[in-house]
């Protein structure tokens, strides 16, 4: 056991030596760097940079289908996550990697875990792919649930100024964070160049058939149609989708409740059991002694 604790003493020793003569960065000056670089979106973890550099190194060597690497490119770039494709699945293989590794010492200990160890490890490597698309779907329903208020706010401006560009920056300045996203990128779009394309560039980005609606009527303001009575009836047809949004959300809730009731009945029940069997305990004790 002493030989043991030695042994990694003098390993970490070596470890920190060779850090600085080859000058790696603390951990605090990686996560500054690494924070800066996302535009102070968020914080990185300590675990995320120590695997980050096994995740670089990883990638370089990761082949991926040129289809499926085109296809996951655009679900990052609209999940707004600056990784290349091979380095998000290079993260996904480290870190089930890092679960399915305790296989090798149960494996010695307790041989019958393996199985769930390494299940675990498919399941996290499963979900860590799963994540863009799942923050894609977040993504889209937090800007569809926004789509009805900018519906309003385009049908209201219209009767007195065509101007798309004023109604997209007029209305980012109360948007929430994704929507005002999507309409900074698409406002620059516009300056910097065809505002039909930027539209089409932001209804393909967004990927909701709403927004394309919306897309559609913004364009046909663009070409100089009478779109009074399209925004008219996309307003009713949005309304009518949130009502039916928020009527399926109201039907969740009970079955949230009914669960929340029953943990709190065993709970209590628990407690009566617990007091039942200390009195029967002590009065045991009592008899017998």
């Amino acid at each position: 056991m002493l030989q043991a604790i030695i042994g990694a003493l003098c390993g970490l020793g070596v470890f920190f030596i060779l850090a600085d003569i080859r000058r790696i960065p603390h951990m605090k000056t990686s996560g500054a760097a690494m924070n800066l670089s996302k535009n102070q979106k968020g914080k990185s973890r300590g675990l995320d940079i120590w695997l980050g550099g096994f995740a670089t190194w990883l990638s370089k060597y990761m082949r991926i289908n040129e289809y499926k690497r085109i296809q996951l490119e655009s679900d990052l770039k609209t999940a707004g996550l600056d990784l290349s494709p091979e380095r998000f699945k290079a993260d996904a293989i480290i870190k089930a990697s890092l679960v399915g590794i305790f296989t090798i010492p149960v494996l010695f200990i307790f041989p019958l875990l393996c199985p769930v160890i390494l299940f675990m490890a498919i399941f996290l490597y499963s979900r860590e792919m799963k994540s863009v698309g799942i923050r894609i779907k977040v993504k889209r329903e937090r800007i569809e649930y926004e789509l009805p208020r900018l519906v309003f706010t385009i049908d209201k401006t219209l009767k007195h100024n065509r101007d798309v560009l004023y109604m997209l920056e007029s209305y980012a300045k109360n948007a929430g964070a994704e929507m005002k996203h999507e309409l900074d990128i698409t406002a620059a779009d516009m300056r910097s160049g065809n505002y039909e394309v930027a539209l089409t560039r932001l209804e393909a980005r967004v990927g909701s058939a709403m927004m394309s609606d919306v897309c559609r009527g913004l364009i046909g303001i663009l070409r100089g149609d009478d779109t009074a009575m399209y925004w008219a009836s996309l307003l009713l047809k949005f309304n009518d989708i949130q009502r039916q949004q928020l009527r399926l959300g109201a039907q969740k809730v009970p079955r949230k409740v009914k669960r929340l009731s029953m943990c709190l009945l065993f709970c209590f029940m628990l407690i009566y059991v617990v007091v039942i069997v200390a009195q029967i305990m002590s009065s045991l004790g009592i008899l017998f002694s």
